[in-house]
């Protein structure tokens, strides 16, 4: 009989990576409680209309991308292809703007159906940081600096963010009709994808990665020079809060992501990673004043950004930052069965109080037992035989130094946790 084999572009998370996962996961959550950004959860798939509206469907990910199905209720339905116009469709539906300010963030699976490669799967995870609500320079730069902040605390260096903008609606018009007369005459040169862009989102061909190194490309106008006054002073300002922060940045005319929600503000952050050479982004996003009108809901300015789990970890690896080892704080042995209800116990006690632990639940010797212990990466082992049941005093054993120590039962919790660095 054949083995099943998990669908292609998806990963399977357990021992090891599992534990990068959760370990990234958390200094997120810490991260994202020191700024007061709230935890936040969509359903994985929504309404096809809510990624065509939100995305935009003259992007890639809507055109060719998203995994799209008709549900028996005969509705079209969408995997979640990205958080953002998800979290977007949630606010509106539960009226949460009327809070004024949300700020939020969220780990979720996306789906792409894309070539698989590395960092890029089909099922991905992505976490991502939102704020509504207002429309200050300030809140650009603080969206900037989680973002910074989460790369630096996991050890990556030379973090830097790329910046331009696409300033607001009119700007973003002049330079759009400034494309079009510039394309016009180049148009055969163009790839397929970048002609059909021509008409529906000309910005888009500067996006796009096939055609990066061409003259006409790198030449084409930059938004920069299209701005109105109102655009220029919000950019200036975004750049003096960065400045404030003492975030280094980097002016880059070319950025201007791939979703057509975006206004104003629009950033990439790269690090130094060996081996991915200029392929070093590691984190995208900006602002998007107008995605809430657009999904149905009032004017509700927004910006934020989303970075994939699966190709930072990669990044991680590669830099060898992020720690993997299995460690418990002790593991309990006894030493014959008579001792392993009493083992049972103490390993209860020490889980109710907060000590990572385990023990064995086959039938093995000591020997065995202690082969497990190693395993597990124990800090500390606690025998328990006949004479330890009866006085309730027990030998602790620090794996490492192979100290002993005679423990009373009811100060166990006290020295594991005074010498957990020993």
């Amino acid at each position: 009989m054949n083995i099943i084999q998990r669908p292609k572009g998806t990963n399977d998370v357990y021992d090891a990576y599992g534990r990068k996962v959760l370990y990234i996961r958390n200094l997120i959550e810490k991260i994202a409680n020191n700024y007061n950004y709230n935890y936040f959860r969509t359903p994985t798939f929504e309404r096809t209309e809510v990624f065509k509206r939100g995305v935009g469907d003259t992007t890639d990910i809507v055109e060719k991308e998203t995994y799209d199905f008709i549900d028996r209720g005969n509705r079209n339905m969408t995997l979640r292809p990205e958080g953002t116009a998800a979290v977007v469709r949630s606010i509106i539906e539960n009226k949460l703007y009327v809070n004024g300010m949300n700020k939020v963030w969220y780990f979720m699976p996306m789906f792409r159906y894309e070539r698989p490669q590395s960092g890029r799967l089909r099922e991905h995870f992505q976490f991502g940081f939102e704020a509504f609500g207002s429309n200050s320079p300030l809140i650009d730069a603080e969206i900037i600096s989680i973002a910074v902040n989460i790369l630096k605390n996991l050890g990556l260096k030379g973090v830097k963010v790329n910046i331009n903008t696409l300033g607001d609606t009119e700007s973003r018009n002049n330079y759009r009709n400034e494309l079009k007369k510039y394309f016009e005459s180049h148009l055969n040169e163009l790839c397929d994808d970048c002609k059909e862009r021509f008409n529906r989102n000309p910005l888009r061909i500067i996006d796009c990665k096939y055609d990066a190194n061409l003259d006409i490309i790198k030449n084409a106008p930059k938004i920069t020079d299209y701005l109105n006054d109102t655009s220029k002073e919000y950019f200036d300002n975004v750049k003096k809060y960065l400045d404030c922060l003492n975030i280094e940045y980097e002016v880059n005319p070319k950025i201007v992501r791939g979703l057509d929600y975006y206004t104003h503000t629009v950033f990439e952050i790269t690090a130094t990673i060996k081996d991915f050479g200029s392929q070093n982004v590691i984190c995208g996003g900006g602002r998007y004043n107008n995605l809430v009108s657009s999904l149905g809901g009032p004017d509700y300015p927004s910006v934020g950004f989303g970075m994939g789990i699966e190709r930072l970890i990669n990044a991680l690896e590669k830099e060898e930052l992020i720690p993997c080892d299995k460690q418990i704080d002790a593991y309990v042995c006894y030493i014959s069965e008579n001792e392993k209800k009493c083992a049972f116990e103490i390993l209860n006690y020490l889980r109710e109080n907060n000590i990572k632990s385990d023990m064995c639940y086959s039938n093995r010797n000591l020997k065995g037992q202690f082969k497990e212990a190693d395993y597990n990466n124990s800090k500390y082992i606690i025998i328990i035989g006949e004479e330890e049941e009866e006085t309730n005093i027990f030998t602790i054993k620090n794996n490492s130094t192979k100290n002993e120590y005679k423990i009373n039962k009811k100060d166990i919790i006290n020295f594991l946790k005074e010498n957990k660095y020993e």
